[in-house]
């Protein structure tokens, strides 16, 4: 009688959950786990940190809308995850984070490599469980994809102990298919709230519509851009919202906040109603709250969780309920109704700063801006890109134009550096047949650039765009622009040749430090048919702009001085 092990029982309950990939790192206390991988369907990727591993589940997930899971043995394995699960938890990414635990009987003692990880990220997952018994396995699994994946989407750990791991099950059993337990009904707004959201923009002269990174989770994509084409007003996004409007709608004003589009900025500013949808008004995007929107007496703010509603920006209608539904059901109500037209403030908003500002690299540079424009203008409709954390990511940010959200994957609310390289990872593994491209900076692309093996070994055709300025670019900004110019720590005049390494991994590798360069080593990227390296030496002081300083309202924007 075939009796298995907690691990097989494990590994058989993701591939009944449809994982079809973990990511991870071995160690002592999850070793039961990696021999039952050993002969399993379930295919394991090798990175070569576990915080790439939590990036690269997160890569997995955010392209997929499938929760990410993500493999590390106990101690410092473990703890390696938690960036990388914060993360995921302020970014609303569904992960999945199984970590391997001394055995039940020195819990507490102190043993080799114990660390409480449940206590650790007990603030920034949506929950997590020590398993005690092989007989908790398949139901905490199973549970805890259904909390991941649910209401307000977010990361779960499991805390493995060996023991329960080698444990045999009592008796052969089947796997298991009934459904797990139901999660709570979603919440849905009220049919007197989106009477009042309708009324309100039969009442507006100046709406704008933004778009959050909730419309990725709730698959409103495409309701989105039914229900801004029916209103007809302008349209911006926060940084997760990218790609929810289509990229060649008229009324498309671009990201907005901090370094968004001054066109966004000032229609936000000068609008008379606002619809938030699955957007949280984060700090980024509303600069000084008490002047956010100053002119609008009307903030509809849809969003799933309850708790968003008036905790930055005093909200006149909530609406609680999944977005997707609630657009549906405002689309329906706006089908009957009559809606003034917005052709005119529309035509207004977009004409108001159509360029990006820039500055003008010296002629001996490269500018990272010019690379990143031909880049967009050559990359296929369904690439997917994504971005590490600085400069580089709100350039590409203000130019990228994906068809989706789940195209332009990058590190919101953390602002995690060393996210690109092994979310682009992650990413190219659930889509085998996408050109994935990762934008990096020197400084970010140094924190995970042992994963060029993992390109390797899996022989995957990720493109790596380094933008190399020599300095840790956006902390460089703001210490011209709010510091004195005093470059404390900034610069990093001793990287090394990054083709070089690129090539010491076997991967092609190409130095591109000319602007008529660009075109051939673009073409050369796109054509090949494996990883490669694109590394850009670029003008060190170029500036990322505009720019709303910290705390300064959306009126309070920078833009580079002529020269």
């Amino acid at each position: 009688m075939h009796r298995r092990t907690g691990a097989a029982i494990v590994l058989d309950t993701l591939e009944s959950l449809g994982v079809d990939t973990v990511f991870g790192y071995p160690g002592g206390a999850i070793m039961p786990l990696y021999d039952a991988l050993y002969d399993h369907r379930i295919a394991h990727v090798l990175v070569r940190h576990e915080a790439a591993a939590v990036f690269a589940a997160s890569g997995y997930a955010r392209s997929t809308g499938r929760p990410g899971v993500c493999v590390a043995t106990s101690g410092p394995g473990a703890t390696n995850l938690v960036t990388g699960i914060v993360d995921a938890m302020l970014d609303n990414v569904p992960l999945i984070a199984l970590t391997g635990q001394v055995r039940t009987a020195v819990m507490g003692t102190d043993a080799f490599q114990e660390v409480d990880v449940a206590a650790i990220t007990h603030a920034v997952t949506k929950r997590n469980i020590v398993v005690r018994s092989i007989e908790q396995l398949e139901p905490v699994l199973r549970a805890a994809f259904h909390l991941a994946t649910g209401q307000r989407p977010g990361p779960v750990l499991i805390d493995l102990p060996t023991d329960v791991l080698r444990a045999l099950e009592a008796e052969s059993v089947p796997l298991a298919r009934e459904p797990a337990p139901a999660l709570c009904e979603r919440p849905r707004a009220s049919a007197q709230a989106l009477d009042a959201a309708v009324a309100a923009l039969q009442r507006a002269e100046r709406p704008v519509l933004i778009v959050g990174g909730g419309a990725r989770w709730s698959g409103a994509t495409e309701i989105f851009r039914s229900f801004a084409s029916r209103i007809g007003a302008p349209v911006a996004a926060t940084l997760h919202g990218l790609g929810c409007a289509d990229p060649g709608d008229p009324a498309f004003l671009g990201m907005l906040g901090m370094h968004g589009w001054k066109r966004a900025n000032h229609a936000v500013a000068g609008a008379d109603v606002i619809f938030a949808l699955g957007m949280r008004f984060d700090d980024r995007v509303t600069g000084d709250p008490a002047k956010f929107a100053p002119n609008a007496h009307t903030i509809v703010h849809a969003d799933v969780d309850a708790a968003e509603f008036n905790k930055v920006v005093r909200t006149q209608i909530p609406l609680h309920g999944d977005l997707r539904e609630t657009l549906v059901a405002l689309d329906h109500r706006l089908a009957r109704a009559a809606l003034p037209s917005f052709e005119g403030w529309r035509a207004r908003a977009c004409a108001s700063g159509e360029q990006l500002p820039r500055d003008d690299a010296r002629s001996e540079h490269l500018s990272a801006t010019d690379f990143l424009d031909a880049l967009f203008a050559a990359l296929p409709a369904d690439a997917i890109v994504t971005t590490d954390v600085g400069q580089h990511q709100m350039w590409a940010a203000q130019r990228v134009r994906v068809s989706h959200p789940q195209h332009f994957l990058t590190s919101g609310g953390l602002g995690s550096m060393g996210f690109g390289l092994p979310a682009a990872i992650g990413a190219q593994i659930a889509h085998p047949e996408r050109m994935v491209v990762a934008i990096v900076g020197d400084g970010g692309f140094q924190m995970s650039m042992a994963e060029l093996a993992t390109l390797r070994r899996h022989d995957l055709p990720v493109k790596i765009v380094l933008l190399d300025n020599r300095n840790l670019g956006m902390v460089r900004q703001w210490q011209e622009l709010f510091y004195n110019a005093r470059y404390s720590a900034t610069a990093l005049p001793d990287n090394p040749e990054f083709t070089t390494i690129a090539r010491a991994y076997g991967i092609e590798g190409r130095l591109v430090d000319h602007a008529s360069a660009i075109p051939g080593a673009i073409e050369r990227m796109l054509e090949s048919a494996g990883p490669m390296l694109l590394h850009c030496a670029c003008f060190p002081h170029e500036n990322v702009w505009p720019i709303i300083p910290s705390g300064k309202s959306l009126d309070d924007l920078m833009e580079p001085v002529p020269a």
